[in-house]
């Protein structure tokens, strides 16, 4: 008995973090590393998955109506601990469908202003998304998204296609030791930003009320 309600306990403390899912394909590697993550550190933390393939291209309506698809993943995302972006490289940037997300996600709504985020990415070439990453990092960092970047740090996962075996768990285990030490890092990072949230109704306001049309 006190063991269940000490597992109880436990549960009720450990973060819960979303993980995007950076592109809209099929076949990414990008979904096998965080299916990874999040059976990996199950115990210390929920990862849930997500998806970004559903929500419709932005169009910037007049009427500010954001799709039902990019509202229910921003309540995912402001009621979460933080979040976790996995992005592969196209064209030395992120994919056109996870800036699609990511500008719905700051068009009236805020859900990423000063949200703990860490940065993965996999790709099947050498660089393991190095410059998507940096690319990413860029758009978080844009007034209407003020998202708090975990900072030195980047899990790059080169030639992703024979990174994983048939369980999808990553094969080397020098790189589970690097994912293990950054997602403990993360962890303190999480810990850390739920101090320093005193400015978040100012930051949150700043947001809502930055206009490009107004600062020529």
């Amino acid at each position: 008995m006190l063991q269940n309600e000490r597992s109880l306990e436990r549960k009720k403390k450990m973060n819960h973090i979303i993980g995007i899912i950076g592109t809209n394909s099929e076949q990414s590697t990008n979904r096998t590393l965080l299916t990874f993550m999040a059976r990996h550190f199950a115990k210390d933390a929920t990862i849930e998955v997500v998806e970004i393939k559903d929500i419709p291209m932005f169009n910037k309506p007049s009427n500010m109506e954001v799709p039902k698809e990019a509202l229910a993943l921003a309540a995912k995302i402001e009621a979460a601990d933080g979040v976790i972006i996995s992005t592969p490289e196209y064209d030395h940037a992120v994919t056109a469908s996870l800036m699609n997300a990511l500008s719905w996600l700051s068009y009236g709504i805020y859900p990423f202003v000063d949200k703990p985020v860490m940065i993965t990415g996999a790709s099947y070439g050498t660089l393991g998304s190095s410059r998507a990453q940096a690319h990413l990092r860029q758009i978080l960092n844009a007034p209407e998204l003020k998202a708090r970047i975990m900072p030195s740090s980047e899990f790059l996962l080169g030639h992703s296609l024979q990174a994983f075996d048939e369980e999808g768990n990553l094969k080397d285990q020098n790189q589970v030791a690097e994912l293990e030490g950054l997602f403990s890092d993360f962890t303190t990072f999480m810990a850390i930003m739920k101090q320093l949230n005193h400015a978040h109704e100012a930051n949150k306001k700043a947001a809502e009320n930055f206009s490009w049309e107004d600062n020529k």
